[in-house]
């Protein structure tokens, strides 16, 4: 817990914390993660896209990998734990394990995601995407809101990405991954348990819309002879929250960005651009979701006789965990005296480009009211212990399962 209040003091701003992809504060609170990673006796590197990496290795040189993993990039004005947690409690795992000297039948890479969030570029999992081996080569041209390219901001970091291929794990090399994360919503909270296990992981969505009408006198376009932008964009954000609330079962959508063009209190709005996000578990839902909202907001431009500009940005399939890895999590938490409690996430995670190569598995771990990408983001000390308690039986279970050589 002193060492996440620790790297929660280094931020790009005083309010919250703030840790973005690249920046000074980023490469600050890698540094001081890294000095504690090589404190416990492991070997570091930074990888071509900056993700903190260290291995402690099996004396079976033909050993299979099992990653424990999250990130430390933040959203703007985060809280402390979403990300951190899970590399600090990976970290506190392998301590034990090194002073227990004991011998794995696996190899164990703790890695520190550089980016996840995808605040700075707009493209989420960039880091775990690089060690999955599925990274895009043509986002190193994609330039962030100062005009500085992936490629440009990778130079500055010191960063190698011409080694990016390189640092992938082969899928025959994975013998799984496991991430411990909060929950970032209210149900551990509201039954008053301490972890979850996660069962699947929520398919995302994300469209980039602006409407584009007239822009005119507020007091001399007559009501009805207006190209109302905003209108526009009022009138899709209220149709996609009611089409999420009528077509529920883990259905959601979210309009997290609005932006105008050339705002003023006496113009009409010529131009708005907002986002919209869609998640839900099921794909069959999110892909019918989709359409049917493409199709209301090409009807409400028609209608309002503004254009429209509909851009999907980003889109992942849901995903399930694995069914063993899952069966060792649920033993663990029952031999630990918790409730088992299965939950899907509804947020995305960097489990979801590994579990392309990789078997996955995930706990959650229980959040002050649910709260998440907000500064009151807060973990009790007791939770805490409890989910370190549970992955530690997680991983002894694990070792149990694999012949040493």
């Amino acid at each position: 817990m002193q060492r996440i209040q620790q790297l929660a003091a280094i931020s790009e701003d005083t309010d919250g914390v703030t840790r973005t992809f690249g920046t000074p504060a980023f490469l600050q609170g890698r540094a001081l993660v890294q000095g504690w990673l090589e404190a416990a006796g492991l070997v570091t590197r930074v990888d071509g896209i900056g993700n903190l990496r260290a291995r402690l290795l099996s004396p079976n040189p033909e050993a299979k990998t099992f990653v424990l993993a999250s990130h430390i990039d933040t959203v703007v004005n985060a809280g402390k734990f979403d990300g951190p947690l899970g590399v600090l409690m990976g970290l506190d795992l392998v301590e034990q394990l090194i002073e227990q000297k004991a011998e794995l039948p696996f190899h164990i890479e703790l890695i520190a995601f550089s980016d996840e969030e995808g605040v700075r570029f707009h493209t989420t999992y960039l880091g775990s995407k690089v060690v999955a081996g599925a990274f895009d080569h043509a986002l190193l041209m994609r330039p962030d809101a100062g005009g500085i390219t992936l490629a440009r901001a990778l130079e500055i970091m010191k960063a190698d990405a011409t080694q990016l291929a390189a640092d992938a794990i082969p899928a025959a090399d994975w013998l799984g991954y496991f991430e411990m994360h909060i929950e970032q919503g209210p149900v551990l909270w509201e039954r008053d348990i301490p972890v979850a296990l996660v069962t699947a992981i929520a398919g995302q969505q994300r469209v980039e819309l602006t409407f584009t009408g007239m822009a005119g006198h507020a007091g001399t376009v007559p009501m009805a002879m207006r190209q109302d932008a905003l209108c526009a964009a009022a009138e899709f954000i209220l149709i996609a929250e009611q089409f999420a609330l009528t077509h529920g079962q883990g259905l959601v959508a979210t309009v997290g960005k609005l932006a105008l063009s050339h705002a003023a209190s006496n113009v009409i709005p010529g131009e708005a651009t907002l986002t919209l996000d869609l998640r839900s578990p099921d794909e069959a839902q999110l892909a019918a979701a989709y359409q049917a909202l493409k199709t209301y907001t090409e009807a409400i431009a028609s209608q309002r006789n503004v254009e429209l500009t509909w851009t999907l940005i980003q889109q992942t399939a849901p995903v399930n965990c694995n069914t063993e890895l899952n069966e060792l999590l649920t033993q663990a938490i029952e031999e630990t005296g918790h409730e088992v409690l299965a939950l899907v996430s509804g947020a995305g995670h960097d489990a979801v480009p590994v579990s392309a190569v990789a078997p996955i598995a995930m706990m959650f771990v229980r959040c002050y009211k649910g709260i998440s990408h907000n500064p009151l983001e807060d973990v009790e000390l007791a939770d805490l212990a409890s989910a370190i308690e549970v992955a530690d039986r997680f991983l002894h279970l694990l070792r149990l399962q694999i012949p040493t050589r």
